[in-house]
């Protein structure tokens, strides 16, 4: 009553707490409970029970999170409960409507003066609103019924009132709306207009729920129909089994007829009519009738018995290779070898299989291995299929997935075998160093069943779940190095080395391929654009750094782009008086930086005069060859051997090993260190930046300890390379081809190499032994003969005498021991 009664007498201003509300609004004669868990929230009901119990209860706009819409309740805290971390379950009871008059922040309190909204004498209950009153329960009467979310009491409640205001604040309660519509229906004063909005909003609320009502009518309607579709099918498919129709009416005879047409073993046959069978029995639109439905069409897709014939044409495959590929006389010769087997086989039997050879190509970057397994393929007359294997690490990347995961597919290997159509393609698996593994599996350990010739002519991928053939298959692989290859699976390929290429090769690839090809590919095959050798070589010298023909194919590009560009600026091609065909172009020397730019490259850090300490060994990576200088100091110290320049353990031993053996032999020079256990001596290997390792520069090594402790420079022009032991032996290395290279490429004029590598250097190209003079040593001492001068060296007969006396002393002191 006391309500009431303000109400009429148009109660003062006053001023309350805001409490703002996410996306609820509160009505007079209603009540709710609400958590409080943000800041401003919990100091307003802090500030509210240290008043009177009463806030003012306004909703945030969404728009503008800050600030809230001005209309509002004033509401009383019936209960109130402070949880553990300071927030608040409220049950608040809303009194009364109204506007925020102004309001005064304090930090995080906001104060506001609320303005009353106050229905007006229109309240008065006349025959107009009795009706509308009616009207409005009965819609909200038909919402309730519709919703089934409005409680009981409720329902009685809007049923009993007399009061217009107070069926208003219960019906928009119960309403599932916007905010944004609640508060419009809170903030309407007169009581009349505030129910024809309830009402409007009400009847639109209905007709919602009417045309949801018959949109589901309208699926389920749809879905028995499809249902008895079915049914009838059904039906259908027995009666023409009981008339004897039932292989021309089923439809998955075309499906067990192409399977048989494929001609795959008996396994495989008992297999796809078994899933047939099943998937005749499942029902057309269920996942497992989908997932029978693709394994029985890969069975159907993949090649079981077509066989491409091979080329029996030695002189045309060797024509094709030569035409695609310069040098690499290894690879070819073991594709000419094995069309000539398949060849005497087949004139036994025209089926006759010769197990498909596993050859793995290996060697630096640009070499052209990709493109070889494409060339054998057209040499061979056969499809060809490749895949990347770099940075694969899942094993179904191989074997595929069981057929019980969502989207399961096979593998890469019977993918690609379904892109060739023939059971014999040349398969080629590039980059097969580059693989990794993770806890999905090693995928390196799934391809030791492809690749091994007793085991891949029964692979069994997990999807397929019967055998496949790979028997026939011949398959290449590729890498840049051998390190990374696990010993099992590499134990199955037969290796072949691509290794770089000379100067001169490089020379001839740009002159028969790659000029003529960017020529084409740039539009200006019709003119006449020629490359000087020796420009061809200036761009070889210093603009790549490479042992392939990568880089230097880009940079051949790039000149003739820039040529191109000229004779477009010139008008060729333009009209008949000037045809491209006109358009001459001769690249000399000179022309390089104007078409280039100014030179990428350098030689190594090689001095041309001879320096103290410093000698120059040879290293082999996975890019080509490259210089490897040491340089040495001593100084007072310890005997400390400091060893810098981003070494590996392995150099690091090689180094140590030097400094032992000229520390035994020390008396068979003239060494200038009075005493080497109170000298320290610091080895450095530029370039600090790049990780150095292997045991090939111990020799170098040696050569610039030896250099230091005698004062005395090694002669220039000299580069190294062999292993170095401990009793002066210098055993053999590898990459010879890539080291000489980049001695030869660096200036040098002679290269010590281990005498057991002299079979290697008989194999090299001419134009490699011929450009750089060789010696073969066997011990240290050999190679220091070639290295220094010979005052160098003591007197052999004082140096041999002092040497026995130090055998001769350590075999008394072993005898005492």
């Amino acid at each position: 009553m006391k309500f009431l009664s303000s109400l009429r007498g148009k109660p003062p201003v006053e001023e309350f707490p805001l409490l703002p509300l996410r996306e609820l609004v509160l009505f007079p004669h209603t009540m709710m409970s609400v958590f409080i868990t943000y800041k401003m929230g919990m100091i307003a009901i802090d500030e509210a029970l240290r008043r009177d119990l009463r806030l003012f209860a306004a909703c945030l706009k969404v728009q503008d999170p800050g600030e809230t819409y001005p209309s509002g309740s004033v509401v009383r805290i019936v209960q109130h409960l402070k949880m553990p971390d300071n927030t608040f379950r409220v049950v608040l009871q809303g009194e009364y409507r109204g506007t925020i008059a102004s309001s005064v922040r304090q930090n995080d309190l906001a104060l506001v003066r609320v303005e009353p909204i106050r229905p007006g004498s229109s309240d008065s209950l006349n025959p107009e609103t009795l009706a509308l009153m009616r009207a409005v329960q009965k819609s909200f009467a038909q919402y309730a019924e519709y919703s089934k979310k409005i409680s009981a009491d409720t329902m009685v409640a809007a049923e009993k009132t007399e009061s217009s205001e107070r069926l208003a604040n219960l019906i928009c309660h119960a309403l599932q709306v916007k905010p944004e519509r609640k508060i419009e229906l809170l903030s309407i004063a007169d009581p009349t207009e505030r129910l024809e909005a309830v009402l409007e909003t009400l009847e639109l609320e209905n007709e919602i729920f009417t045309i949801q009502k018959n949109i589901s009518g309208k699926v389920k309607t749809r879905m028995e129909k499809n249902q008895r579709e079915y049914i009838l099918h059904e039906q259908i498919k027995e009666i023409n089994r009981e008339l004897g129709k039932d292989e021309k009416g089923d439809e998955f005879a075309d499906l067990e007829q192409a399977i048989e047409a494929k001609k795959p073993d008996e396994e495989v046959l008992l297999k796809a009519r078994k899933e047939l069978g099943r998937l005749r029995k499942l029902q057309p639109f269920t996942p497992e009738a989908g997932v029978l439905r693709g394994y029985l069409e890969w069975i159907a897709d993949l090649p079981w018995s077509e066989y491409s014939a091979d080329s029996g044409d030695l002189a045309g495959a060797e024509r094709i290779l030569n035409e695609d590929h310069f040098a690499m006389r290894k690879a070819k010769e073991r594709i000419l070898e094995f069309i000539a087997v398949r060849k005497l086989l087949s004139l036994k039997d025209e089926r006759a299989g010769i197990k498909g050879p596993i050859l793995c190509f290996v060697g630096p970057p640009g070499t052209g291995k990709t493109s070889l397994g494409r060339s054998i393929a057209r040499s061979l007359g056969r499809r060809f299929v490749r895949i990347s294997l770099g940075g694969v690490r899942d094993e179904a990347e191989i074997r595929g997935h069981r057929k019980t995961y969502v989207g399961a597919l096979p593998g890469k290997i019977i993918q690609s075998m379904r892109k060739a159509g023939m059971v014999n393609p040349v398969f080629l698996l590039d980059e097969i160093d580059k693989l990794s593994r993770d806890f999905r599996g090693d995928p390196a350990s799934a391809l030791l069943e492809v690749l091994d010739p007793e085991q891949n002519a029964a692979f069994t991928d997990h999807y397929m779940e019967v055998p496949y053939n790979l028997s026939q298959v011949l398959f290449v692989t590729t890498a840049n190095s051998l390190h990374t290859i696990p010993y099992p699976l590499l134990d199955r390929m037969e290796i072949i080395e691509i290794p770089g290429y000379g100067e001169n090769e490089k020379l001839a690839i740009a002159q028969q391929f790659l000029v003529p090809k960017e020529i084409s590919e740039n539009g200006l095959e019709p003119a006449h654009i020629t490359f000087k050798d020796e420009a061809i070589r200036e761009i070889i010298r210093h603009w790549t750094m490479e042992s392939g023909v990568r880089s230097l194919e880009r940079e051949i590009a790039r000149c003739i782009r820039r040529i191109a560009q000229d004779a477009v600026k010139e008008e060729y091609g333009k009209d008949r008086e000037k045809p491209l065909a006109s358009f001459e172009k001769t690249v000399n020397q000179e022309d390089l930086e104007k078409l280039l730019g100014r030179r990428k490259y350098k030689k190594d850090v090689v001095f041309k005069e001879a320096r103290i300490g410093v000698s120059y060994g040879l290293a082999w990576t996975e890019t080509g060859g490259t210089m490897l200088p040491v340089e040495t100091i001593w100084f007072e110290g310890t005997g400390e051997l400091i060893i810098t320049g981003n070494l590996g353990d392995v150099m690091k031993e090689s180094a140590r090993i030097a400094l032992s053996y000229l520390r035994n032999v020390q008396d068979c020079y003239h060494v200038l260190v009075k005493d080497a256990g109170k000298t320290d001596f610091h080895i450095h290997v530029p370039e600090g930046a790049i990780p150095k390792d292997g045991p090939s520069a111990g020799i170098a090594l040696a050569a610039s300890l030896l250099s230091t402790l005698c004062q005395m420079p090694p002669k220039p022009g000299i580069a190294m390379t062999g292993e170095l032991t401990l009793t002066g032996r210098i055993l053999p290395i590898g990459g010879l081809k890539e080291k000489l290279l980049a001695a030869i490429r660096n200036g040098m004029e002679r290269v010590i190499l281990p005498v057991d590598n002299r079979e290697d250097w008989a194999e090299l190209d001419g134009d490699i032994t011929s450009s750089i003079a060789v010696d073969f040593v066997e011990t240290a001492a050999d190679a220091f003969k070639l290295l220094f001068d010979e005052k160098i060296q003591r007197e052999v007969k004082e140096a041999e005498i002092k040497q026995r006396r130090k055998s001769h002393g350590r075999e008394r002191s072993g005898r005492l021991v």
